[in-house]
């Protein structure tokens, strides 16, 4: 029998408590059903035998204690919901009790935007880590000992998993659920649960957001006329001279401002501008290739999927109206 705890955390999602534990659930009336003995003995754990969940508009009961006696095969940290620096806040009781259960021997994982809270056990210090794509910027700032990777849905290290945003938590419970029984078990689940077991990237999801969460004036100017004229040819020579400072120093101020080289931001903005012409127009490849200002469609092509994790034609077809 595997010891499966959900977490309930204040601030908890209500979904990312009640779906892991629906699925755990499941899984044991599928075993049932082959034959076979359930295998998951599933808890809802809080520091209170009522936690208030989302925000605040309801509460889960728990079916054990922080305080009480337990050792878990698997702990589930559920995504968080709001200001994230609060959410850990009011839940630092939990991190010892993590922390415990880890060193005993249980294996960690946190679904979206729980890695924040996982992170405030250390666990990850050293260590890569999937998150929200919306929140990579505020995750690399707060935790700065920690690798973000970027799009991954899922992410393993040390017994420590995380996974990435909203639905893709789904993934990370397959890949655990088949882990612990088969590949059938897992197939039916994603098939009884209408997931795509094998997605590995959250990247077709992503929007660019531009990083301008910071404090350089002359970086964000730059910023602002790469995203006004991302289609003429753009050198680094050229921002440089913008803000009047040499390359070398200039390009060092880029990346820590913004987590991107230059080039990687001009690519950026143009593939955004792809990925919107696409959903909205009725534009073959080869126009919004020439609108973004790639010439090569080759080049185009690698660096569009580099970004997206689809082909131009692929994000096309699924995102077009």
């Amino acid at each position: 029998m595997k010891n499966i705890c959900i977490l309930v955390p204040e601030m908890a999602v209500t979904e990312a408590v009640s779906n892991p534990r629906y699925m755990f659930s499941a899984a044991n009336q599928f075993l049932q059903a082959a034959g076979r003995e359930p295998l998951f003995n599933v808890e809802l754990i809080g520091v209170s035998s009522q936690v208030a969940v989302h925000d605040g508009y309801c509460s889960i009961n728990t079916t054990r204690l922080t305080s009480q006696p337990s050792q878990m095969d698997l702990v589930i940290i559920p995504a968080l919901f709001g200001d994230m620096s609060t959410a850990v806040e009011k839940n630092e009781a939990l991190i010892p009790w993590i922390l415990q259960q880890y060193h005993q021997g249980a294996e960690v994982a946190s679904l979206c935007v729980g890695a924040f809270l996982l992170a405030a056990t250390g666990l990850l210090d050293g260590k890569k880590c999937s998150t929200h794509w919306a929140y990579y910027q505020e995750f690399r700032e707060t935790y700065p000992e920690v690798e973000v990777q970027d799009g991954s849905v899922i992410t393993e290290e040390g017994r420590v998993y995380s996974s990435g945003g909203a639905n893709s938590y789904w993934n990370l419970l397959l890949y655990l659920l088949e882990k612990y029984t088969d590949r059938d078990t897992a197939i039916l689940a994603s098939k009884y649960f209408a997931i795509d077991i094998d997605r590995e990237s959250q990247a077709p999801f992503m929007i660019f957001r531009g990083q301008k969460d910071h404090n350089d004036e002359e970086v964000r100017r730059v910023q602002e006329y790469i995203e006004q004229h991302f289609a003429d040819k753009i050198t680094v020579d050229e921002l440089a001279d913008m803000v009047a400072v040499s390359r070398r120093s200039f390009e060092r101020r880029f990346k820590q401002a913004t987590s991107n080289t230059i080039l990687e931001y001009i690519q950026r903005v143009k593939i955004e501008a792809a990925k919107r012409s696409f959903e909205a127009t009725r534009k073959n490849i080869t126009e919004v290739m020439f609108d973004v200002g790639y010439t090569d469609t080759k080049a185009f092509r690698s660096v569009f999927k580099k970004i997206t994790g689809l082909t131009p034609i692929e994000y096309r077809d699924k995102y077009r109206k």
